[in-house]
């Protein structure tokens, strides 16, 4: 067996339904390097430097790496397990169902390709599918790893591979998250997660009660679990990701969070204080008129994951779902609600 490592250069408000997609899809593991992360971090740290000519090197494009297992026979399989999913006829609802298939290589990328032209229909998804290479099997864990360092989520949030030992200095009165991405989607480098975790540090008290709804990498859950809530529910359609969250959850003793596969309709704690989900638009709406029955009485609903020519139709299904919003955050091309039942 070796592994195909794609590559895609796209542009930052793209970047994440691709990543989505490519979880979907199968991907064995993705990397995703922002260059405008690294330029804000510079920028908004006087103390930070760097060689001539680094920023610069670093280009405008987003530059995803995906990793797919290309069996002996030539072929990739494409798509997640059907036993991966709670219900899976519900599988990519967005991008489309696919599990269980194989298929060659060459097909395989053509198969990503026609998925990332399908984003382009609503993103613009910039240069696309730049090509893929062979990476050796014992090389390839440790390729995308390379795109993961320590950085400040928030004011006080610090994110670190396990792999790291950490940054002493950048740790000091930190909320500290000890985070191994995997294949599931979400390792706290974008917009919209950035939001979620500060409207979290805000509003997170010692009884609070939490529903991370697509959980990914279980990152929220862990940040809402070290901010002190009492319990946290970590849910995701998608067991790989529940998975990852399962040891990121272990390697950070956050002992009050339970992991499990699921949807909206089968949790199992609520009403919640507090429901978080960083996902996207099209599904916020979806769901939007089932969040106020698991909601507690005074609960709150934190929506982020929604590009801005997208946000008019989640205010409406908020809306229509009896809700309003008390607050709003916006980071570039993204926005972030706080909702609650009127």
């Amino acid at each position: 067996m070796r592994w195909a490592e794609i590559t895609i250069k796209t542009t930052e408000e793209a970047s994440d339904a691709i990543c989505e997609m490519l979880a979907q899809v199968g991907a064995d593991g993705i990397a995703s390097q922002d260059p405008m992360e690294f330029r804000n971090t510079i920028d908004n740290d006087p103390l930070s430097y760097c060689d001539d000519g680094t920023i610069e090197s670093y280009g405008e494009d987003v530059v995803i790496k995906a990793y797919f297992a290309e069996k002996d026979d030539g072929v990739i399989r494409m798509g997640a397990k059907s036993e991966e999913f709670a219900n899976p006829d519900g599988v990519g609802m967005i991008y489309g169902s696919l599990t269980d298939k194989e298929l060659p290589t060459s097909e395989a990328m053509d198969f990503i390709k026609s998925r990332i032209a399908s984003i382009g229909e609503f993103l613009d998804v910039g240069k696309g599918f730049e090509g893929f290479r062979y990476v050796d099997d014992e090389d390839w864990a440790n390729n995308w790893k390379k795109y993961y360092e320590e950085f400040k989520l928030s004011d006080r949030i610090v994110i670190c591979p396990s792999w790291e030992e950490g940054d002493a200095e950048l740790e000091k009165d930190a909320v500290k998250v000890i985070l191994d991405p995997g294949s599931a989607f979400g390792t706290g480098t974008h917009e919209t997660t950035s939001m979620c975790a500060e409207i979290l540090d805000r509003v997170i008290k010692p009884d609070t009660t939490v529903l991370d709804l697509g959980t990914g990498s279980g990152i929220l859950a862990i940040i809402a679990s070290k901010l002190g809530a009492k319990s946290v529910d970590a849910v995701d359609i998608d067991s790989m990701a529940v998975k990852v969250a399962e040891e990121n959850c272990a390697i950070n003793e956050c002992t009050n969070i339970e992991c499990y596969t699921g949807e909206l309709k089968s949790v199992k704690h609520a009403p919640y204080d507090l429901i978080v989900a960083n996902i996207i638009a099209d599904v916020i709406a979806e769901i939007a008129c089932d969040i106020p029955s698991d909601l507690a009485d005074d609960g709150i609903f934190v929506c982020s994951g929604i590009i801005n020519n997208k946000k008019e139709r989640v205010i409406e299904a908020l809306k229509a779902a009896g809700m309003e919003i008390i607050a709003e955050q916006s980071k570039n091309d993204w926005m972030a609600y706080i909702a609650k039942r009127k």
